[in-house]
């Protein structure tokens, strides 16, 4: 063994002999001389270090180096070039973007056609359900209702008179009645007694009818009157103002000047995150699944929330599908429109 190395060792010294010098500069030849030096050293080195010629302090195995292509090749070693292992990469969790947006949303409008006399609220501004939001100019409306309630009032007392008339007619009929049993009074006479009493009662019946008319058109003029009053539908807070006093409104779009709602209401109890998922990874969410929310605005901040249901439709565009996803504790800060990103756990991190 030691005998094979002393005669791999005499192969590869130096001949100093060999080394050509330049006749021209002896600076350069021996520069050329002393790097072929080194690079053969070099050699001697690695080849003495694989085959175990130095071992290491307290006489351990050789390191199983890596030799490089030109290495080897120089060298002639065959020795394979280890691979180190590589990290299994575990799948993340699915993440999602998409908008705040309310279920409860409104353009309120009134029900009629009419000129704005008055708005009472302000952008920002908290409604309660039923508070009345603006006026229309309801002066005709107003006379409509009085009128009709003068009608009402005179067939009420139609009815009045007409029923102290039959009272009266019906005692005019009895006492004929009795005077032409005992022949005091003519047959013609008991007739036309019968007959007004008959009268009346048909009177009486008309009048009745008139006011039930006259009170269901007081009811409806009182309707009209109140849709000049545009309220709020639900509890909200108004997050835009459409029409100012003078302008008109309208239930329908007429184009022109003519506005089609006063304010915008959004109800933020109905606050909720709306996200798209890729349609590959819609698998990997379901109804109440937990996941974290963060807002753009907030970034810091995970909003606790869940899957409230899957649109069961895609987007053919962006291959796509909608997840509704409810907010668990409502905030003031979550504000409708803001973008968010979604992050859906699984069941280790969702608890």
């Amino acid at each position: 063994m030691q005998r094979d190395k002393a005669e791999l060792l005499r192969s590869i010294a130096i001949d100093r002999a060999a080394v050509p010098v330049s006749s021209g500069g002896g600076g350069r030849g021996l520069a050329l001389g002393l790097g072929a030096g080194v690079a053969v050293v070099a050699i001697a080195a690695a080849v003495a270090w694989s085959t175990g010629l130095f071992n290491r302090p307290g006489g351990g195995d050789p390191p199983q180096a890596a030799a490089t292509p030109a290495l080897a090749a120089s060298t002639g070693l065959t020795q394979p070039v280890s691979a180190s292992p590589v990290a299994q990469v575990r799948g993340g969790s699915l993440i999602a973007s998409g908008y705040v947006v309310a279920r409860r949303v409104a353009t309120v409008s009134a029900d009629i056609t009419g000129r704005v006399q008055e708005v009472m609220v302000q952008e920002g501004m908290l409604v309660q359900k039923g508070q009345v939001l603006a006026t229309l100019d309801d002066v005709l409306a107003r006379n409509d209702l009085d009128l009709a309630r003068a009608r009402q009032a005179s067939a009420e007392a139609a009815v009045v008179a007409n029923q102290a008339d039959l009272v009266d007619a019906e005692k005019t009929l009895e006492r004929t009645r009795a005077l032409t049993g005992n022949h005091f009074s003519s047959e013609a006479d008991l007739i036309k007694a019968d007959s007004r009493a008959a009268s009346l009662r048909a009177q009486l019946v008309k009048s009745k009818a008139d006011v039930n008319a006259a009170r269901v058109t007081v009811a409806y003029d009182t309707e009209m009157v109140n849709r000049h009053l545009v309220r709020a539908p639900f509890t909200g807070v108004v997050t835009e103002k459409n029409a100012q006093p003078g302008e008109i409104i309208s239930p329908l779009s007429s184009g022109g000047f003519t506005r089609t709602g006063v304010c915008t209401l959004v109800d933020m109890d109905s606050l909720e995150f709306e996200v798209e998922v890729n349609e590959a990874n819609i698998a990997r969410v379901r109804p109440g699944q937990k996941v974290e929310a963060t807002l753009d605005a907030y970034p810091d901040w995970k909003v606790p929330a869940s899957v409230l249901a899957i649109i069961p439709t895609a987007s053919r565009e962006k291959a796509t599908i909608k997840v509704r996803v409810a907010i668990a504790a409502k905030d003031p800060r979550i504000l409708p429109n803001m973008a968010a990103k979604v992050t859906f756990l699984d069941d280790q991190k969702g608890g």
